[in-house]
């Protein structure tokens, strides 16, 4: 039976015992790790860069799910590479010369994906929708943990998801923001492949019980 696959969002960890949470994560049905890196520009908050990624690289051999909340992400593909990263995803609003941008994330062996702020038309996705290998759809607007799930959301996905079987892409969708075990069976039958989730799963009382309520509901 396919599940979706889970990418906990470290944003609403605890970043004063960051080993303690990736303890839990490696002992959890977590597929992935979410890597929100925030500069104070793109988005209001600032997060974490480079130095902060490799050392957490040492704690898991899980997926690094990187998403860049940055202006001129292009400028750091490299960077990225070299701390561990597997997915690298670029928001659609940073970019003038988006082929060139996913083209340089795959040379360098990672996965390429585009994300979309919750006002992103996803037809703007036409054209270059066969060459990622995610869709990262904002439900809600990045810059914080916590937001209410907009609930628009759900008729993205479906066209996002008919763009992807018009190509016969096996691009993945991921949805951030707002993620929560009362709507994550819904997302998943609307046709996303991968859930994000930080609040629901850091601030329960049982975090890996969180997880588990996404992956097998």
């Amino acid at each position: 039976m396919k599940t979706p696959i889970i990418s906990p969002s470290i944003l609403s960890a605890d970043f004063a015992n960051l080993e303690k949470s990736f303890k839990m994560l490696n002992q959890s049905d977590a597929d992935w790790v979410h890597l929100d890196v925030m500069d104070g520009n793109f988005v209001p908050n600032i997060s974490f860069g480079m130095p902060v990624i490799k050392s957490l690289r040492k704690l898991t051999d899980k997926v690094f799910d990187a998403h860049l909340m940055i202006e001129q992400p292009e400028r750091y593909i490299h960077n990225f590479n070299l701390v561990g990263v597997d997915i690298l995803t670029v928001h659609y609003e940073t970019q003038i010369h988006l082929n060139r941008t996913v083209d340089l994330i795959k040379k360098t062996g990672m996965k390429a994906g585009v994300a979309l702020n919750p006002h992103t038309p996803v037809s703007l996705l036409k054209d270059i929708v066969s060459e990622l290998d995610l869709v990262l759809i904002m439900s809600v607007n990045p810059g914080y943990s916590g937001q209410k799930f907009i609930e628009h959301t759900y008729q993205k996905i479906a066209e996002v998801k008919n763009m992807i079987e018009a190509h016969n892409s096996k691009t993945l969708i991921e949805i951030d923001g707002g993620v929560n075990d009362v709507n994550a069976p819904k997302l998943f039958a609307a046709g996303a492949d991968v859930l994000v989730a930080a609040s629901y799963i850091f601030n329960h009382d049982n975090p890996i019980k969180a997880i588990r309520n996404l992956k097998y509901f």
